[in-house]
């Protein structure tokens, strides 16, 4: 799929509609300088009200602030790659200790750890105890 903008000579330029920034861009310059902003809504898809937030970030912060962000949270994962070994180890060594134990272990020797993330870490790799009827 691609958008293509009219040149005064001719020649058109095209844009993938898969290219984010280059669509948001290209409708933010179309709509300020050539078309207007009703015919870059409908051109580009977008309303009007998300037209000018990319107005606004892009007068803040330029073509930078267009660009989109990486879905997920900034902060770093608490159950980091060595935090999961230590659960998963901690586990085998005594597999009747709670969650709330390994939890504890954990924290004792540096790892910033919960009840809940050493819970879902057993859930998850199947380290949960089996019950025998």
């Amino acid at each position: 799929m691609e958008i293509l903008i009219n040149g005064i000579k001719g020649k058109d330029f095209v844009i993938d509609k898969k290219d984010s920034l280059c669509k948001k861009l290209a409708m933010l310059i179309e709509g300020h300088c050539t078309i207007g902003v009703q015919s870059a809504l409908q051109k580009y898809g977008y309303t009007e009200q998300r037209y000018y937030q990319l107005l606004r970030k892009y007068e803040q912060g330029g073509s930078q602030a267009l660009q989109d962000k990486k879905p997920g949270s900034d902060k770093q994962p608490v159950r980091t790659r060595e935090t999961l070994n230590q659960i998963i180890r901690l586990r085998f060594l005594d597999p009747f200790a709670s969650a709330d134990i390994i939890a504890q272990k954990l924290n004792q020797i540096g790892h910033k750890v919960s009840k809940r993330s050493v819970e879902r870490t057993i859930t998850e790799y199947g380290l949960q105890k089996k019950h025998m009827f």
